[in-house]
């Protein structure tokens, strides 16, 4: 694969799970739909173009995936949206992110890795930014959506995890999604009397679930592994930062100094840790 189209790629994929944060904020804040339907809208149309990418491959997603896999999957994506309900999409893309690397991370320091010093410097600053973001003050997050996303971070962390190794990436996610979908309609059903709809909600929830999600993932999974480890884990850095501009751009959302210093520390302390792997 050519540079120039692994560049091209792994930049879509960057935008495309930036995207969802956009996607989800915008349709929360601004449509009717509610957090339930957009997140079972998301999964189904997600499952639905995964399905569609396999079946152009002539192949089937038999056997690929697991319910455990798939139930970490959904709680992943309805935590998000329901944290997204009253987050920033630029705190609820750095919270996540940084929920993801600590549930990564923590297992790797259980299953008996060890940091040199400087990566020990970089967990400490990630953490501290994160206390510091959370902190009570004028502009803390709302405490109850960040409880969601940073549950939805570490089901995404194990999500994460439970995927490593995975000859067929795009297989076993696509039997993922399917899975959830009976877990989606007992969301749903819970959810039925708080239920509401229009049209632009709708299509934000499509978007996010086949393009932002699905073919998202396909490209991901395509350029992955043209990358080494460090560069694949160092890239991901950006996505906070792409959905911060757009909160800024397309939500006027306000870029206060506790978020970008704490945005300095996560991504910071992060990038300390992974590079050194």
């Amino acid at each position: 694969m050519s540079l120039i189209r692994v560049i091209s790629l792994t930049s879509l994929a960057m935008i495309a799970f930036a995207g969802n944060s956009l996607l989800c904020r915008i349709a929360l804040k601004e449509t009717g739909i509610d957090a339930a339907s957009f997140t079972s809208i998301r999964l189904v149309s997600g499952a639905l173009m995964l399905w569609i990418l396999i079946r152009m491959r002539q192949e089937t997603y038999t056997g690929q995936g697991n319910w455990l896999s798939a139930t970490a999957l959904f709680v992943y994506a309805a935590g998000f949206s329901f944290a997204y309900v009253n987050l920033p999409a630029a705190t609820g893309a750095l919270l996540l992110f940084g929920a993801v690397q600590a549930t990564m991370i923590g297992f790797a320091l259980f299953s008996g890795e060890r940091l040199v010093k400087l990566q020990g410097v970089g967990l400490v600053l990630a953490l501290a930014g994160l206390i510091g973001l959370l902190l009570p003050g004028i502009s803390a997050p709302p405490v109850g959506g960040s409880i969601l996303m940073l549950g939805a971070g570490t089901a995404w962390g194990v999500y994460s995890l439970r995927g490593q190794g995975t000859a067929d990436p795009i297989r076993v996610t696509t039997g993922n999604f399917i899975r959830t979908i009976p877990f989606t309609l007992a969301l749903s059903a819970i959810m039925l009397n708080r239920t509401s709809f229009d049209s632009t909600g709708v299509f934000y929830a499509i978007a996010s679930g086949a393009a932002a999600s699905g073919i998202g993932y396909a490209i991901w999974y395509t350029a992955l592994p043209a990358l080494k480890a460090a560069n694949a884990a160092t890239v991901q850095l950006s996505v906070p930062v792409i959905a911060a501009l757009g909160g800024v751009v397309l939500l006027e959302e306000p870029m206060t100094l506790r978020l970008l210093l704490a945005s300095a520390a996560i991504l910071g302390g992060v990038a300390l840790v992974i590079s050194r792997k």
